[in-house]
């Protein structure tokens, strides 16, 4: 038994935050009843990921391998999961450069050996999350061209950037949500409902931001997240925004998805001030991600740099730090952590 909490504990204490040290910090702040699930979930996602983005492979294959991971999560028993295991260390393991990475594909059929050992609810939750998650990771596999050959796919619609963003992160807020009024009980009188809707405009605000910021990088492995159709009403095409010089062309698109992003923020706001401020831990896992949204969005909005593949626009990790450490201080009042947020947007 000291072996696999040993295991259990290199998993969730060792790998993960070498996969992920922001979502790491989330992690540890949390309070002890969410960290075993969410934590769980966490390298559940971040492994389907891995084998998405394991461009050496061709499309078909990563899809293959997804649909084989996806199918493990439909068996009603997750005792036995040695077949995806196989597929993962034959067929990915031996490519991936990453080294964390690569020990996490190793140890997929620990995460669900630790799974059944899991709440039947805990265990559902999980199971719909990967599930709902990984759709949006078959959409990049098949709407997107490989990008080798200078193709540059987009979503048709805002409808489907809606869509992909719930798949790939508003989830994660419903998931979040219904996890911890299973655990928490100063959240039991919360309408749940009404606050996965929030989870979910919360999630969606982070997943903009990340595609404002790498447009840049993902237009060069073909993908263009930002809707074909409103592209077109501007005059541009896809393969248009290679050119560092159409920038000032696309701006109002640009400005209006920021727009768009900061009114999630504020559903994030919501959801975080409705948070018991006894339960500190969880409004600081909350705050953080989107002060330090807040503070990516300002430097994105009105960049020239945006579309310049040379330019990584993030924050410093010293600013990073000194935004935890005035959120210690916030956190403990909605006024004053409100202040603390309005006051990276001015």
């Amino acid at each position: 038994m000291a072996d696999t909490h040993g295991l259990e504990a290199q998993l969730l204490f060792q790998i993960l935050p070498r996969v992920s040290r922001s979502f790491y910090l989330s992690l540890r702040i949390l309070p002890k009843a969410l960290r075993r699930p969410i934590g769980l979930a966490y390298l559940f996602c971040r492994a389907a990921d891995t084998i998405a983005d394991t461009r050496i492979l061709p499309r078909e294959q990563r899809l293959k391998c997804l649909g084989q991971y996806r199918a493990a999560f439909f068996a009603k028993d997750f005792s036995d999961c040695q077949a995806i295991q196989t597929a993962v260390q034959t067929d990915l393991v031996p490519h991936q450069e990453n080294k964390a990475e690569r020990e996490l594909l190793m140890h997929v059929e620990d995460c669900f050996t630790f799974l059944a050992r899991l709440s039947l609810s805990d265990q559902a939750r999980i199971r719909e999350l990967v599930l709902t998650l990984t759709q949006g990771m078959q959409m990049d596999l098949t709407v997107f061209p490989n990008g080798e050959d200078g193709q540059v796919g987009a979503f048709e619609t805002r409808h489907a950037l809606d869509q992909y963003t719930y798949f790939v992160a508003g989830c994660v807020g419903e998931f979040w949500t219904k996890v911890s009024v299973d655990h928490i009980p100063s959240l039991r009188h919360w309408d749940t409902e009404e606050m996965c809707g929030l989870a979910v405009r919360f999630g969606k605000g982070l997943q903009l931001t990340n595609i404002l910021r790498d447009i840049a990088q993902d237009l060069r492995i073909g993908r263009c997240y930002l809707p074909h159709i409103d592209l077109a009403a501007l005059g541009i095409e896809p393969t248009q925004l290679l050119r560092i010089a159409t920038i000032e062309q696309v701006r109002p698109l640009l400005d209006e998805l920021s727009d768009l992003t900061l009114s999630y923020y504020q559903d994030g706001w919501a959801y975080t001030q409705a948070i018991p401020i006894r339960e500190w831990q969880m409004r600081l896992a909350c705050a953080w991600p989107l002060l330090i949204g807040a503070s990516t969005l300002r430097l994105l909005r009105g960049s020239p740099s945006l579309l310049d593949p040379a330019v990584r626009l993030k924050i410093p990790r010293s600013r990073v730090y000194r935004l935890l450490l005035g959120s210690l201080v916030s956190v403990w009042s909605n006024r004053t952590l409100a202040l603390h947020y309005y006051s990276l947007l001015s």
